[in-house]
């Protein structure tokens, strides 16, 4: 599931492959209710973006990452993808230096 999401990432969004910050929380069935009409393979991807990438781009995202889930065995209703993009002047990158006054090396107009 990483590779599936990460390598979305770098074909929708263009981040760089080396780019790779990801972690998976599991919870056993006692702290995790999900609803009825899904399976157990139900997840909620949260991606944490910096701002810019259009709506078009992301709908892309979406559609790639569910395209790759569905490879792995699940069904559209299996999973839910969530971006959060706060603005740049609230990441610290670099030393502690504002992501807005810093040349990111990539575009994030996509």
């Amino acid at each position: 599931m990483l590779n599936t999401i990460h390598s979305s990432l770098v074909e929708v969004f263009k981040i760089p492959d080396q780019d790779r910050v990801q972690t998976i929380i599991e919870y056993d069935t006692g702290s995790f209710e999900i609803p009825s009409d899904r399976t157990n393979k139900f997840t909620i991807i949260e991606i944490t973006i910096l701002p810019g990438r259009s709506a078009a781009a992301k709908k892309s995202l979406y559609r790639l990452i569910f395209s790759g889930l569905k490879d792995l065995g699940y069904q559209d209703n299996d999973a839910v993808v969530v971006l959060y993009e706060p603005e740049l002047d609230n990441w610290g990158v670099r030393g502690g230096v504002p992501a807005s006054e810093i040349d990111l090396g990539f575009d994030l107009n996509v």
